[in-house]
């Protein structure tokens, strides 16, 4: 009987043992693959109260220091560093995009990252959390100013992309921001350094990051019936200084370049992982997900790999980084593929396509059709700073006014010199603006 008892005290021990070291008892970071997502500025706080991860992340940083990846493994403390840190709060660590640390949070998840891939993979994982809002929720708010349900003949005579910066200049934020970068990519440093390109991205990142998508999706993305709009919407970077170069590198150069610096390597990681063709989707885009596509596409700008439209066509949309695949050597593959993620990719193209048309995948589900795209027109088109004219109070001393012509009509040549026109009060006439 004792015996017996015994027995069964011995059993009641054991399964209470193996249901607290089951995975549905773990709380927090003990074990991984349960934990609540955390981000890296939180996560290294984690680390560093506990003395264990604290020293091992101490230890990787310094085999990450000068090594490459196979020697880092093949040193023992390295690998057991690493092994202990895949079981931190730090291995599912992400950031937001625009967090008040961002920086920093990249840096931390990028410390650990590099260490646990080769570093040179084609696509690297995005460090940012998953977007989870619809194109749906800035089609509501850009009807607001779109004039949705308007008659379809007007709307396709008017110049949207004018319209999306007549906008802008009625919300104060994207006016002062728009003016900051416009003023700054415009200066002239010396007559050799048209402008000071460094200043100029860091303007327009901070013009992308802090005004409402509404307002730059809507001059990034405006949907054009004509060449002077689709000029005007190839400008909105102002594509003298912050994109176009006196020559272009190679794209695999370019893309070291970005992946050399934590902030642009992650929203290049990011844009792969949101705009990668996925032909099991409907829209041909990862998770039919439009809005986390453009979202990475306009978090690209303001950086060396900034991306832009290459000429000004209506219709045939083709965006690129300044680059090209010329002395790609035995690369030139792997160079053509990085490229043709910007030129001939169906999800970005119909991302572009749904946002200037007012659909997104929930409104009119369309089976995209793909279409390899030509490749991008080299054309010299007159320089052309985004036109400041719908606001007085933008930028009015670097506005010219072209000779004026019949109301309605437009020069054989498309242009008035270097001008474009459009559409002011009173009769037709077309407005210069120096490059």
């Amino acid at each position: 009987m004792i015996l017996a008892n015994a027995f069964c005290l011995l059993f009641f021990l054991d399964e209470t043992l193996r249901s607290l070291a089951s995975p549905s008892s773990l709380q927090g970071p003990e074990l991984h693959g349960w934990r609540p997502p955390v981000d890296c500025v939180r996560a290294n706080e984690l680390c560093a109260a506990e003395s264990n991860c604290s020293s091992r992340y101490r230890t990787l940083r310094q085999c990450l220091a000068g090594r490459d990846r196979n020697t880092m493994l093949a040193n023992k403390e390295c690998q057991a560093a690493l092994e202990v840190l895949q079981e931190s709060p730090l291995y599912d660590c992400r950031c937001k995009r625009g967090m008040k640390k961002e920086l920093q949070c990249l840096q931390i998840y990028w410390s650990i990252h590099l260490g646990l891939t080769e570093g040179e993979e084609f696509y690297e994982a995005s460090p940012y959390e998953p977007a989870t809002s619809r194109l749906s929720d800035i089609f509501r708010l850009a009807s607001i100013f779109s004039g949705t349900g308007a008659d379809p003949a007007v709307s396709a005579r008017s110049n949207h992309c004018l319209d999306a910066a007549k906008a802008c200049n009625l919300n104060d934020n994207c006016k002062k921001l728009r003016s900051s970068y416009i003023s700054i990519c415009n200066r002239e440093v010396s007559p050799a350094e048209p402008c000071n390109r460094r200043r100029c991205h860091k303007a327009l990142r901070q013009f992308f990051d802090r005004v409402p998508r509404e307002y730059t999706y809507r001059m990034l993305f405006c949907s054009c019936q004509d060449q002077a709009c689709a000029e005007r919407r190839r400008q909105t970077i102002l594509p003298s200084c912050s994109y176009e170069d006196k020559e272009k590198p190679n794209c695999l150069d370019l893309r070291g370049v970005c992946r050399a610096d934590h902030l642009c390597r992650s929203r290049l990681a990011d844009f792969h992982a949101n705009c990668r063709a996925s032909y099991q989707t409907l829209t041909s885009c990862p998770a039919d997900n439009y809005q986390a596509c453009l979202g990475s596409y306009a978090g690209m700008i303001g950086f060396d790999m900034t991306p832009n439209y290459v000429d000004a066509s209506p219709t045939g949309i083709v965006v690129s980084p300044w680059c090209s695949c010329r002395g790609s050597g035995n690369m030139e593959e792997e160079c053509e593929k990085f490229l043709r993620d910007f030129t001939e990719n169906p999800c970005l193209r119909n991302a572009i396509q749904a946002f200037g048309n007012g659909t997104d995948v929930n409104l009119s589900p369309k089976n995209p059709s793909f279409q390899a795209t030509q490749a991008p027109r080299v054309e010299k088109t007159p320089s052309l700073p985004d036109d400041l004219s719908d606001s007085t109070s933008l930028g009015t001393s670097i506005i010219t006014t072209c000779t004026s012509i019949q109301s309605g009509d437009v020069p054989s040549g498309g242009l008035c010199g270097p001008c474009w026109g459009h559409k002011v009060e009173g009769p037709w006439v077309p407005e210069c603006l120096r490059g």
